[in-house]
């Protein structure tokens, strides 16, 4: 029995409704065509999400940190950019965190019921200490999640800063934020199914927010990673390739210095103004490990 009008996330796609019936290949056309509207859709948010940015930005300048809550695929894909900030930024583990309905087990297998849950959206949070300081971001396709809309008022209840992402214009979620940030992509090709543009369009979003976030508190110099932590060969490579392009050394020596140095910061620092690794260190500390200000 419904108990409410369907979300835009949850009606049937007139343009794919003999998607059973179709080739491969018009399947796949298809699927593709309806993609591009996730394009269209992010465009008008632009505003939100630098909006956002700003918020996260000065939370994080002040101490806080930034939580993702959501289930489902929007809580997978919360986890996931929280997950790979630390070896993209080298930013502390705890400073962004994605929290999911049902817990870590949610990621790989679905947890029924834990969507509807309020309560446990307020407790999840809890249970991780979150503060009047820090920010939630809550993601729920439909814009009606209760785990995230829990999550959302409690946070709104102790002072915090919240932002909602959902893919419903109106939505509850939105309502409960505040910002909103609200990619409208329609119905799906398989009905319901928001892992598709709804997910698409929530991976654009989450991308934006950190990686905005970690370019203005200065983990990145003009377009490069120079907080990248080197824990694997490709990491190790990248890391040299980053230090060859800002020095103009040869890799042998960019090599030397890396090792001299420990961080692709440090090494820049050492070698564009002539300082010793202790120098270099105390110039990044004061610059509050910011790379352009520590070069000034």
């Amino acid at each position: 029995m419904f108990t409410s009008a369907l979300p835009s996330t949850e009606q049937r796609n007139s343009r794919s409704l003999q998607l059973d019936q179709l080739s491969t290949a018009e399947l796949v056309r298809l699927m593709q065509e309806e993609d591009r509207a996730v394009l269209a859709a992010m465009e008008s948010q632009c505003d939100a999400i630098a909006a956002a940015i700003g918020v996260i930005v000065l939370a994080l300048e002040r101490g806080g940190r930034l939580f993702y809550l959501g289930a489902g695929t929007s809580g997978r894909l919360g986890v996931l950019d929280a997950s790979e900030a630390p070896p993209t930024f080298q930013s502390r583990p705890e400073l962004i965190q994605g929290v999911i309905a049902g817990g870590d087990h949610a990621l790989r297998f679905a947890v029924e019921g834990a969507e509807d849950d309020a309560a446990q959206g307020v407790a999840d949070l809890q249970a991780r200490g979150f503060a009047a300081g820090d920010v939630l971001v809550g993601i729920g396709a439909s814009g009606r999640t209760p785990y995230v809309l829990g999550g959302l008022r409690y946070a709104a209840s102790l002072g915090a800063r919240t932002i909602g992402v959902s893919c419903v214009e109106g939505s509850a979620i939105a309502a409960a934020s505040e910002i909103a940030i609200t990619p409208v992509v329609g119905p799906e090709v398989l009905t319901g199914s928001t892992r598709l543009k709804a997910g698409t369009a929530t991976k654009l979003v989450l991308n934006q927010l950190s990686t905005g976030a970690m370019v203005r508190l200065g983990y990145v110099y003009e377009n490069l990673m120079v907080n990248v932590a080197a824990t694997n060969k490709k990491l190790e490579d990248r890391a040299l390739r980053i230090l060859m392009t800002l020095t103009d050394l040869p890799q042998d020596e960019a090599a030397r210095l890396l090792a001299a140095a420990g961080s692709i910061k440090a090494g820049v620092v050492m070698h564009r103004l002539q300082l010793s690794r202790t120098q270099a260190d105390q110039r990044l500390s004061v610059a509050r490990g910011n790379l352009r200000r520590a070069l000034a």
